[in-house]
């Protein structure tokens, strides 16, 4: 029998791409937050005409995780890979808002474009600053 110390020669998956890595975790966080809004829609006292506000929230803290992950694994100018990746980000989801629900572009679409580009940006700033030397 191997002892338990014999998962210490495991590989570790490691992506290459900071911006695959970043939209990896900001889909994650967009996941959790759609079961907590949904949650919070069927069993707390939230209203359905909050939703736009509280997922704009879910979308700016989306794009900031994945800003962070983007900027902490390129190591330089995390401003621009943290702003690419929201500017990714939400075009993803403007795509997919528009093939499953057929909704045009509308001044939320910028509020959310320039909401993402923002908060990945600031996340990005922050992650580049905490990768360890």
């Amino acid at each position: 029998m191997k002892p338990i110390n014999a998962m210490k020669n495991v590989p570790k998956v490691h992506m290459a791409s900071p911006m695959l890595a970043g939209i990896l975790y900001a889909s994650i966080w967009l996941a959790l937050g759609a079961i907590l809004l949904s949650s919070m829609l069927r069993w707390g006292s939230m209203q359905e005409t909050q939703l736009p506000l509280y997922s704009l929230i879910v979308h700016g803290c989306a794009s900031l995780a994945g800003g962070f992950v983007s900027g902490r694994r390129s190591g330089m100018r995390g401003w621009y890979y943290g702003g690419m990746l929201g500017i990714a980000y939400g075009l993803l989801i403007l795509l997919v808002s528009f093939l499953s629900t057929n909704t045009g572009i509308s001044g939320r679409t910028f509020t959310m474009l320039v909401e993402t580009l923002l908060c990945g940006a600031f996340g990005g700033m922050i992650g580049v600053n905490t990768k360890r030397s």
